[in-house]
């Protein structure tokens, strides 16, 4: 068991942080008679001495500088203690679980996290980056509490949020781009096509044409997008997430007959909204604020 107290340390730590025993009772309305006690038993109890007086002023002794040191890690964390407890006690959640489709912007969703990180610093959140049914499926399974995906499970009301067009493409040297006319499904059956796989553990679904023989899957968007940007293939990717290489040429949309753009919408789904604690419900209005701007869902 400890032998001093919160308190003790914290008299100490005023003492050192105002000049003295006088200083220090005038800061933190003490006596100057409680706060000597206090110091004084503390080294007694330590069987150290952390302050000499030198002249009218109380000194660190090379022990008291180490423990002072120590002391104001503990007080810290007793301060922030107290400040989850507070937050914890007006309903703020202690954790926050989010999946969001990784079509949906990154840097919108950077974005986000760090205005919630702000306003709700002590409300731990856990992000899954999920690909097409593997987001929906973690909130049947009561793993998060808000949802960003292309479907909306049954049984859940979705609000829309966004719309994404995804866009046919290839590196510029790709032998798709030197054709020098449309394309067609043939031309693109003999190439090879990159795609993402869908997160889900149980029953996956497919999106978009998947017949190029020499299909590669990858578990990522970011995978893909570079495998695409260095020719290695083609693949329809979402325009919130190649805008950039697009427009400096890395990447360069297909001249495709017909579909090569399709449009999926995203929509924002809370596992319970009547339960929904207050960072879950900021965060999820600054993720529809982030993508307002972006496109207008018609």
């Amino acid at each position: 068991m400890g032998r001093s107290t919160l308190e003790q340390w914290r008299m100490f730590h005023a003492v050192v942080e105002y000049g003295g025993f006088a200083q220090a009772a005038e800061a933190i309305h003490k006596s100057q008679s409680s706060i000597n006690h206090a110091v004084h038993k503390l080294q007694s109890q330590l069987g150290l001495q952390l302050l000499e007086v030198v002249g009218r002023k109380a000194q660190l002794t090379d022990a008291g500088a180490l423990m002072l040191r120590r002391a104001g890690q503990l007080l810290d964390q007793a301060e922030q203690l107290e400040t989850i407890a507070d937050s914890l006690a007006v309903g703020n959640e202690a954790e926050l679980r989010i999946a969001v489709d990784e079509v949906y912007p990154q840097s919108c969703l950077a974005e986000a996290l760090a205005q919630l990180s702000m306003e709700y610093p002590h409300t731990r959140v856990e992000l899954i980056e999920s690909v097409l049914s593997g987001g929906p499926e973690r909130l049947l399974e009561g793993d998060v509490d808000l949802l960003v995906a292309g479907q909306v499970p049954p049984g859940f009301l979705g609000e829309p949020l966004l719309e994404v067009d995804f866009v046919a493409v290839a590196h510029p040297d790709h032998s798709l781009q030197t054709l020098g006319r449309a394309i067609n499904l043939q031309d693109l059956e003999t190439e090879r096509q990159i795609v993402v796989r869908d997160s889900a553990t149980g029953p996956r679904r497919d999106s978009g044409w998947l017949g190029a023989e020499q299909r590669w899957t990858v578990s990522h968007l970011a995978t893909s997008i570079a495998m695409i940007s260095r020719g290695m293939g083609f693949a329809w990717l979402p325009e919130t997430r190649i805008g950039e290489a697009l427009d400096n040429g890395t990447l360069k949309e297909l001249p495709l007959e017909h579909g090569a753009r399709r449009r999926m919408a995203l929509y924002l789904t809370y596992a319970d909204p009547d339960k929904a604690g207050p960072a879950t419900c900021r965060l999820g209005e600054l993720l529809g604020e982030q993508v307002s701007t972006l496109k207008p869902f018609e």
